[in-house]
């Protein structure tokens, strides 16, 4: 794995340990949030060791992401389709103003399991590339 590849995982497992920590004092919209930006820099991970170059937007994250995984049959839909769903939250925690916009703790807590799930699934992807016959 290159350097920068793992530098991105260790931020987003970096992370996710902000997110636990902020969901344990009911900070959900800051905890959705990082959990969306965990993904976002697992994904880049694993876009550099793809394409060899980090790219610059959200959507261009997702968008890249989506491409690469589309016929992967070891990333399941859900996890494929994390990154635009979590980015809702971060779009709320970010510019939402309305009254009654504000992250649940079970969204939020869902989000970060998930965001884990993901992480997870890329480090795999990344060090361990090829599956083994069978699976």
């Amino acid at each position: 794995m290159t350097p920068e590849a793992v530098r991105f995982l260790e931020k987003a497992r970096r992370l996710l340990q902000h997110a636990d920590v902020m969901l344990s004092v009911n900070l959900n919209d800051e905890a959705g949030r990082t959990a969306y930006l965990a993904g976002f820099h697992a994904a880049q991970a694993f876009i550099y060791e793809n394409i060899g170059k980090a790219l610059k937007t959200h959507k261009g994250v997702q968008k890249e992401f989506l491409r690469l995984t589309k016929t992967d049959p070891n990333v399941p839909r859900d996890l494929r389709v994390f990154l635009s769903h979590a980015y809702n939250l971060k779009s709320i925690a970010d510019y939402e103003i309305a009254p009654g916009y504000e992250i649940s703790a079970e969204r939020a807590s869902e989000a970060v399991q998930t965001g884990k799930k993901f992480v997870a699934l890329i480090a795999g992807l990344l060090t361990n590339p090829f599956p083994p016959p069978g699976t």
